[in-house]
């Protein structure tokens, strides 16, 4: 049994773990109940699970929980609030970027990476951010509107 020492979403957090290896996603999920990273392939190749590790875009199914300790780890659930969204989920709402749903909170979470660190990207800047997000709805008109409607409001 492995203890592990995280910073999720602005807060300290210690769980066992089994498998010293165990994902990141299946700490966020079955250890910390924070649903809204999705698993989707497994492999790092649809981005549903992606969150910020120290304000990068991760794949969590395919990162080790134990090599992100000491940095700080942001899920959706951690993004904004329902009082105070951040500028990239409101800008989802407002496009209705979502449909199913299932891909957003990697979409969003890629999106935010991007804008902290490209805050006025070109059209082909979030195409390329977002080539790796999969969505099997076809909303990838609306998610490039959102994200350069966030862009275009400041989007920090």
């Amino acid at each position: 049994m492995a203890k592990l020492a995280l910073r999720v979403n602005g807060g300290n957090r210690e769980i066992e773990a089994d498998d010293p290896d165990v994902p990141l996603l299946y700490v966020l999920r079955d250890d910390l109940g924070l649903t809204g990273t999705k698993f989707g392939c497994g492999l790092a190749q649809c981005g549903a699970c992606t969150v910020l590790v120290a304000g990068r875009a991760v794949r969590s199914c395919t990162t080790p929980a134990r090599s992100v300790a000491g940095q700080d780890v942001v899920t959706i659930e951690g993004l904004g609030t329902l009082d105070r969204l951040d500028p990239v989920q409101a800008a989802f709402i407002a496009e209705q970027a979502a449909q199913c749903g299932y891909c957003t909170a990697g979409m969003v979470m890629t999106a935010r990476a991007l804008l902290s660190r490209t805050p006025r990207p070109s059209e082909a800047q979030v195409r390329e951010a977002l080539a790796g997000n999969l969505c099997r709805c076809g909303s990838h008109a609306r998610v490039i509107r959102a994200v350069m409607r966030a862009a275009a409001q400041g989007g920090r």
